[in-house]
């Protein structure tokens, strides 16, 4: 499997934080792109998709069982947090490091793929 896959079998980014970002970028606003119907208010000029400020938090975009086959409902208008977010090789990005982690998911490395 290829690191350019590995987020379409993982998911555990969307289970794992709060997806906050500016309320602009959703389609309340002019030029958003982000499904209001798919947020919730988080501050007076943030919002953050629905299900990510829970204790145990699950965006309500995510598709899927986490470590099997996922995907995001709304891949093409998703937030700057989730456009922002890169997969970890070899630690580059802790964060993806930790959210594998917590559920069970190691740590990605690269694979140079046989022709």
């Amino acid at each position: 499997m290829s690191l350019a896959n590995a987020c379409l079998t993982c998911g555990a980014c969307c289970a794992s934080y709060r997806v906050s970002f500016y309320w602009g970028e959703a389609t309340g606003a002019p030029e958003g792109y982000v499904p209001s119907k798919l947020t919730e208010s988080f501050h007076p000029h943030l919002l953050c998709m629905q299900g990510t400020n829970k204790k145990q938090p699950r965006c309500v975009a995510l598709v899927g069982e986490i470590g099997q086959q996922v995907s995001c409902s709304i891949y093409q208008n998703r937030p700057s947090p989730c456009r922002e977010f890169d997969i970890s090789i070899d630690g580059s990005n802790p964060y993806c490091d930790k959210a594998r982690a917590k559920y069970g998911l190691a740590k990605l490395i690269p694979v140079q793929e046989v022709a």
